[in-house]
């Protein structure tokens, strides 16, 4: 067989499969940046940072879905994983501004209830 001479490199399949790549990255990139329940959170002026060591994340979305630690959940299992917490766990809640009150006020009620004292609304600094 005779050997031939390449006069040129073809690079478009290169260029397809790292554009291809580009778009993986990016798209994953994304969802790590993010991680959490998007929740479009009101905002304060006398906002303060709070840091612990044990936070427990509750999330309400604008259409009043309850998630627990990003996992989507209701007042009945959420009740029950409380339950487990220690009472001196630092609760987070993060609600949405366009979630309705009763929703709210469910939570803060169940936490109310199980006698959770150390509870913060998280919410953005103006």
């Amino acid at each position: 067989m005779e050997d031939r001479e390449f006069d040129y490199i073809n690079v478009i399949p290169l260029v397809d499969i790292m554009l291809v790549l580009l778009t993986v990255v990016l798209t994953t990139a994304t969802f790590m940046v993010q991680g959490e329940i998007p929740v479009n959170l009101p905002s304060a002026e006398s906002a303060k940072q709070k840091a612990t060591h044990e936070v427990i994340n509750i999330s309400i979305d604008s259409k009043g879905k309850l998630y627990f630690q990003g996992k989507e959940t209701d007042l009945d299992s959420l009740k029950g994983e409380l339950l487990r917490m220690p009472k001196e766990t630092q609760v987070n809640i993060r609600a949405d501004k366009k979630v309705e009150l009763e929703a709210f006020i469910k939570v803060i009620d169940l936490l109310n209830s199980l006698g959770m004292k150390n509870v913060s609304v998280v919410v953005l600094k103006e």
